[in-house]
């Protein structure tokens, strides 16, 4: 698949899904690709990603690579945003990189990154990622529909929630010697959430692999939940049947709901959640329900009081 962009990148310019199915190629895209990604883009085609079973298409301004790869919460390597682009490019390992897959499964696995990602055919999706913190990006993932990961394990009918778990190594990830969270740091989705067609497990962004500060080799991207649910640096998948335990609502349950969809109308204690600001711009933008995917997504939560399952 092309994905074609209008504004300063020209066709030639435009990374070919071709290039980078293969995972060794997608690393020789090498200093050119990134060169041409840094500097501000265009607008997305209208129609230009066609996705089934409900992906959307973004007509905004994609934030600059050089934000998405600087300004960054991955509290394992620091808790300022600066600190994960400064630190975990020479603390973290990603070859090789094995990920266990068990619980209520058939066919529970360990498998390394190859046998993991590459049965599948990697997609570029443009998504809106919101913080709880207030901001917001809009980038170009590279990944693969979880939905067609999980089903490979044959998850039983006593799945009802996806846990995932990320590396907790002090030795790669110094903040981890911290107390600011009870590591390793674990998150958790609903089943019909996880197999839901916009739930990516992402290996890349801007047509080039995962950088380590941006959740490399594997992270998981859920475009209308707050950015603390996509998490990074994959080493554990677990079917269960109860609610898993995450890192945030353990931390602080009355801040960081298990479900932390997008929602407007229910304020962090401490700030407002009705706007935010896009990491680029001066002004500050109505929040969207949902992160502006509510067409797709409302449906999974109907009967729910969002307020008080928040």
């Amino acid at each position: 698949m092309l994905i074609r962009f209008k504004g300063h990148i020209a066709e030639s310019e435009v990374t070919d899904q071709v290039l980078y199915v293969d995972r060794r190629r997608f690393l020789a895209l090498g200093a050119a690709g990134a060169a041409a990604m840094m500097f501000p883009v265009g607008r997305a085609d209208a129609g230009a990603l066609d996705y089934t079973k409900g992906a959307v298409t973004l007509d905004e301004k994609m934030t600059p690579f050089e934000a998405v790869t600087t300004y960054n919460n991955y509290y394992e390597f620091g808790t300022d945003k600066e600190d994960p682009a400064r630190v975990a490019p020479g603390k973290l390992k990603t070859t090789p990189w094995t990920v266990s897959v068990e619980g209520e499964c058939a066919k529970p696995a360990k498998l390394a990154y190859d046998d993991l990602i590459k049965p599948h055919q990697l997609e570029e999706r443009i998504y809106r990622m919101r913080c709880v913190e207030g901001w917001s990006m809009v980038i170009p993932w590279v990944g693969v529909p979880l939905a067609q990961v999980l089903k490979r394990f044959e998850p039983t009918s006593k799945a009802k929630y996806v846990e995932f778990t990320t590396l907790a190594d002090p030795a790669q990830m110094p903040g981890i010697r911290s107390r600011v969270l009870d590591w390793p740091y674990t998150e958790g989705l609903r089943m019909d959430e996880a197999l839901h067609s916009l739930t990516l497990l992402a290996v890349g962004l801007y047509g080039q692999e995962l950088l380590p500060q941006n959740g490399a080799p594997i992270r998981l991207v859920v475009p209308w939940k707050y950015g603390f649910k996509s998490i990074k640096s994959i080493v554990k998948i677990r079917f269960t049947e109860t609610q898993p335990a995450t890192a945030w609502n353990k931390s602080a349950p009355g801040e960081y709901g298990f479900y932390s969809n997008v929602n407007p109308a229910v304020d962090h204690p401490r700030w407002s959640q009705a706007k935010e600001r896009r990491i680029g711009e001066f002004l500050r933008r109505e929040t969207l329900p949902f992160n502006g995917y509510a067409d797709q997504v409302a449906g999974l939560y109907a009967g729910m009081d969002l307020k008080a399952q928040f």
